[in-house]
């Protein structure tokens, strides 16, 4: 009996402490919920301001927001394709102690930097610039520009006009001393007139410098869809052909034509002929005496729709290996003697670009040294072009009436009208 008794007694003890301990339990998990965490506690000093998100997204600028331990709170999808930001936190020193200065002093701080270009074994850097600022008592924004292009399109308008300036100095420079020599024979019949047909041959080449200049800023600028129509390659051919016959003849160069006939392309005539008569006049002029230059046209198939191949071969110099990387640039000669002797101007070859890149074609050169070149004007042909460009406007105008505004759509007779490109735009496509 004494034994049953002292067992229920322990018995009853130990219901009471599991009890109490059960009750502490509960009453310490409660308030250890109730409790931030220091998670929470980051994630609550972390909210942006109110608009602050919405701005930011909107921003062409790559934006990072860091908190006071340098922690990323928010950061843009270019700010990631840049490689400012790396596993939550700033990767570009500089950058970091800008922002750990700002939130310093609260001044706001603007610096250019060269970065190295994220992915890339070339040697290149990415200039861009960096905006530091307080965001709040506890943030701080970082605003990235990439200047990259920028200072790329700043340094070829540089040698744009550097290039000019020195092209047109030269024969601005012998006409003024060609005048004075002139001035001084004036007794010698015989002097005056070498001296006038020098100033003649530097007044044509002042004149053809000036015209390929307007050419190249036409074909960059102008839109060759805009007026466009199908255009016979055969007529192109013949165009010039004609252009360079005298020149040929001079040098007892025969310029002989064939390949498909019938053939026809979409695009501006005066652009076309211009480009395939820049291709002939190099043949001819790079092209020694008795020599051949052949032009020829084919149909070649290709996934987007048939192209037309207008081939242009010479039995000239030939292009090195080195040379061939660079004969599309602007005032760049493969032999500059050469170049002047013939009045090459050094734009001939540019115009021919980008008159392919803007018609959604391409040019590209073979070439060996002493044994002559073929240079090759790939474009689209008339029927799949105009049907890409006619399915390009169509889906345009679609776009364009799922969006509309009155105000915007309609002109004063209640017609409707589009405000954007209708027009069918190429990638430029480098040979």
């Amino acid at each position: 009996m004494d034994v049953n008794a002292a067992v229920a007694a322990v018995a009853a003890i130990a219901g009471v402490c599991t009890g109490v301990i059960a009750m502490l339990a509960f009453r310490w998990s409660e308030r250890e919920q109730a409790r931030p965490t220091r998670t929470a506690q980051h994630a609550e000093a972390a909210v942006l301001p109110p608009g602050v998100d919405t701005v930011l997204s909107v921003l062409r600028s790559s934006a990072v927001v860091l908190d006071e331990s340098d922690d990323v709170v928010k950061a843009s999808s270019a700010a990631y394709a840049l490689g400012l930001v790396r596993g939550g936190k700033l990767a570009v020193e500089p950058m970091l102690r800008m922002a750990r200065d700002t939130r310093r002093d609260g001044e706001i701080r603007q610096v250019e930097l060269d970065l190295p270009r994220r992915g890339s074994g070339r040697g290149d850097a990415l200039a861009v610039s960096a905006r530091v600022a307080p965001l709040g008592s506890r943030l701080v924004l970082l605003l990235v520009e990439d200047l990259t292009e920028a200072r790329r399109i700043e340094a070829v308008r540089r040698d744009f006009v550097a290039n000019v300036s020195h092209e047109l100095k030269t024969p601005v420079g012998a006409l003024s001393l060609l005048s004075e020599a002139v001035h001084d024979a004036a007794d010698d019949p015989e002097a005056v007139t070498r001296f006038a047909g020098r100033m003649q041959t530097e007044a044509n080449r002042l004149t053809s410098l000036v015209q390929e200049l307007i050419d190249l800023s036409r074909v960059q600028n102008d839109d060759p869809l805009e007026d466009s129509e199908a255009v016979g390659v055969d007529e192109l051919v013949e165009e010039a052909v004609d252009r360079c016959r005298h020149s040929a003849a001079t040098k007892q160069i025969t310029l002989a034509s064939g390949g498909t006939e019938g053939l026809h392309v979409w695009g501006n005539r005066g652009q076309l002929a211009a480009a395939l008569g820049n291709l002939v006049e190099n043949a001819v002029n790079y092209s020694p005496a008795r020599t051949r230059v052949g032009i020829a046209g084919r149909r070649v198939a290709a996934p987007g729709g048939d192209l037309i191949e207008i081939a242009v071969t010479d039995q000239g110099i030939g292009i090195s290996p080195a040379d061939k990387e660079r004969i599309f640039e602007r005032f760049y000669r493969v032999d500059p003697a050469r170049s002047r002797a013939t009045g090459g101007t050094g734009l001939g070859l540019a115009i021919v670009k980008h008159v392919a890149a803007s018609h959604g074609g391409e040019v590209t050169v073979w070439s060996a040294e002493g044994q002559g070149s073929t240079f090759t004007l790939r474009l689209p042909e008339a029927g799949s072009a105009r049907e890409k460009a006619e399915a390009d406007r169509r889906s345009r105008r679609r776009l364009s009436g799922a969006l509309r505004r009155p105000a915007d759509f309609e002109d004063e007779d209640g017609d409707e009208t589009f405000t954007t490109d209708d027009q069918l735009s190429a990638p430029e496509v480098l040979p």
